[in-house]
């Protein structure tokens, strides 16, 4: 008799989100290998993404290795400056698409993200696939509608910082 297998768990994180969110309210850094930890206890984990911008400097690239060499996959997008003086470099549709490809194939989709546009998307993959959905967010700046879209969430509080 085999034992049960293990869940199937696929992370998403929304690498700027979690960056500013961490430093607005904590000014702090977000510790991935913690994150990676908790998020994956007991878990086979079948496929895990950072979606980052790229700036080309050696700082950003050494952190990208970071984040590779804990289990992540790195998509990056460039960085864009508008003459406005604004800037861009947004993953929602990118990680949208991504979660719903995937989500059929695993047990739990994990979003590192407080962006209340994914909302809908948590919603959809739990009605179609029924996919459970946890999100890791900073409390006060992750979008209500996120926290009650999830089947679980999980506060980044001092324990997953640096």
């Amino acid at each position: 008799m085999s034992a049960n297998p293990a869940e199937k768990v696929s992370i998403f994180v929304d690498v700027q989100n979690i960056y500013n969110t961490c430093r607005q309210t904590y000014s702090r850094n977000f510790d991935y290998n913690k994150f990676w930890a908790k998020a994956t206890r007991g878990r086979e984990v079948f496929s895990a993404y950072a979606y980052a911008t790229d700036r080309g400097d050696e700082k950003q690239q050494q952190f990208q290795n970071i984040l590779r060499a804990i289990g992540f996959t790195v998509l990056l997008k460039p960085f864009v400056q508008r003459s406005d003086g604004s800037s861009k470099a947004d993953w929602d549709v990118g990680m949208a698409l991504d979660i719903y490809e995937i989500a059929p194939h695993c047990d739990t989709v994990v979003l590192a993200s407080g962006d209340g546009d994914f909302e809908i998307l948590l919603r959809r993959i739990g009605e179609r696939f029924k996919t459970r959905t946890e999100v890791y967010g900073v409390f006060p700046l992750t979008a209500a509608a996120l926290v009650i879209a999830a089947d679980k969430f999980v506060a980044i509080e001092k324990s997953l910082l640096l």
